[in-house]
């Protein structure tokens, strides 16, 4: 086993107590620790990230980088390999709460739209009686749904999109990779990463994905596009929600803000913006989607069954 220098070290734990940074953050550290530039040097950028890798195989972690299908940035994480019963100990959130995480993230995944997101009303109308939950903890009430929803933003497990929705966060894009392979989720034809949310085929009898910065990509190299599996034209169209970083009012830059822990483990925190307060949440549906009080999404697979 080769022996980490402190340079190597201090960008691990960059990660690990901060979460989540943006390339530019990454590499503005990485520049900062060896006093090069990852734009110039990708060779020596790209030494330093194997060396890291190959002992952090040992812990089972690993150094890991993906594009944000929501808006397009490379984020660089350290996630866990493993899911076991053990490093599940290591969350601070309760067995109902990783439930509704759960169910989430499975409704954005299973959504046929690839629109990438659940509305805030269908999120906190989410039961758990289809999931792992011992009865005890299944009455779950829209307060702690609120409460949880903060938290889980706030950690980077989920993001609020400038619509209002619930998107995916980077953490879980990071570690939910595996995940989105095992569950199904057709991936990206450019990319061949999880296209959750992703531009779908003109072409309603056609099951092509691509994410919105690899149709974007394209269209800057060729001017025009075809699908790939059925030669229908693509148009592109950026997309409209973004997620919306939350922050403390007396938040600091990321380069100066570590966080307590890489898992989710922080605290709750209400986002700055005002959200409507729900008087019948229980029995609401999203009026940007249902005109009725619990008229369901319209899929791409209720219209053309695969």
């Amino acid at each position: 086993m080769a022996v980490l220098s402190w340079k190597h070290h201090t960008l691990i734990q960059s990660l690990l107590e901060r979460g989540p940074l943006t390339e530019k953050e990454f590499h503005f550290i990485f520049t900062g620790i060896t006093g090069q530039n990852p734009g110039t040097h990708q060779g020596k950028f790209n030494d330093y990230l194997l060396k890291i890798n190959r002992e952090l195989s040992y812990v089972q972690l690993d150094l890991r980088a993906c594009r944000d299908p929501y808006d397009g940035r490379v984020y660089f994480g350290v996630v866990n390999n493993v899911s076991d019963d053990q490093s599940k100990l290591g969350t601070k959130y309760s067995v109902p709460q990783i439930a509704f995480f759960k169910a989430i993230v499975e409704a954005i995944a299973q959504d046929v739209t690839a629109e990438g997101t659940i509305c805030n009303l269908d999120a906190l109308n989410i039961k758990l009686e289809n999931q792992d939950v011992p009865a005890a903890f299944k009455n779950f009430t829209v307060s702690h749904k609120e409460k949880t929803l903060d938290q889980l933003v706030k950690d980077k497990w989920l993001c609020y999109t400038e619509d209002d929705n619930i998107g995916l966060g980077i953490r879980s894009i990071l570690d939910l990779r595996s995940w989105f392979h095992n569950a199904g989720v057709p991936s990206c034809q450019v990319c061949n990463e999880a296209g959750f949310k992703a531009k779908l085929c003109p072409n309603d009898g056609c099951a092509v994905r691509i994410h919105h910065y690899c149709l974007k990509k394209r269209f800057s190299q060729k001017g025009m596009l075809v699908c790939p599996s059925c030669d229908t034209q693509w148009q592109y169209q950026p997309p409209k929600a973004e997620p919306i970083e939350v922050k403390d009012e007396e938040t600091e830059p990321v380069q100066s803000q570590p966080s307590s822990n890489p898992g989710p483990s922080q605290p709750s925190l209400r986002s700055k913006r005002k959200r409507q307060r729900l008087d019948n949440v229980e029995t609401a549906g999203c009026s940007s989607q249902a005109s009725g009080a619990n008229r369901k999404r319209v899929t791409r697979s209720s219209a053309h069954p695969r």
